[in-house]
């Protein structure tokens, strides 16, 4: 584990309740309803990097199927209560499965990789779609990279982005769009969403 992942891992872990209140509510119905109507009835859907468990439960609520990770502990644990079943405990380095989902949502959540690990990280997500899969994942907008408030971050921007997923086989950005965000004080934050697929004949 990197001392900057260590230390992200670390703030998540110490503070996992204050967090969690403060994300529980956040309305991404929009993005949901956004990110659903691509995949099939019943999908099985990852929540990687699940948090507080709100999305999941979502996700659960509407009749798909979920499996739900979080690299800290304390997360986990919160998250458990919410959704009522297991949430993996597992960093994102760990991801090791073929073709397992059919959507990977990964909302606020890689945005703590660093840049140069970013592309094997998108790597291991193809590889765990399906075919004709989708990933959603989101970044705080901008081209800073380095440690804000506790945590590792890395903002992107269209070209950063499309510079991390070009490399990678059998993965395809279907679009990129700017959002601010929905938590109360914070309406001048900007974020980077992106929705990918994974070829059908990768």
């Amino acid at each position: 584990m990197t001392k900057n992942l260590s230390k992200t891992l670390y703030y998540y872990n110490q503070s996992a309740q204050t967090f969690v209140q403060g994300t529980i509510d956040a309305d991404l119905g929009k993005l949901h309803r956004r990110f659903l109507k691509l995949l099939p009835i019943q999908a099985h859907i990852l929540d990687l990097g699940c948090g507080s468990g709100r999305d999941a439960k979502a996700f659960l609520d509407a009749g798909y199927q979920v499996t739900a990770i979080d690299g800290s502990a304390g997360c986990c644990r919160l998250a458990e209560d919410y959704i009522g079943q297991e949430v993996l405990c597992q960093t994102f380095e760990k991801l090791d499965c073929y073709q397992a989902f059919d959507g990977v949502w990964a909302c606020a959540s890689l945005l703590h990789v660093p840049y140069a690990e970013l592309t094997g990280i998108f790597r291991k997500i193809a590889r765990a779609l399906r075919p004709g899969g989708y990933l959603y994942a989101s970044f705080k907008y901008g081209d800073f990279e380095g440690e804000r408030n506790g945590r590792y971050f890395t903002d992107l921007d269209e070209k950063r982005l499309a510079a991390l997923i070009e490399p990678v086989a059998g993965l395809e950005v279907v679009e990129t769009f700017v959002t601010g965000d929905v938590r109360e004080g914070r309406d001048g934050e900007k974020w980077l969403n992106v929705i990918g697929v994974r070829s059908a004949n990768f």
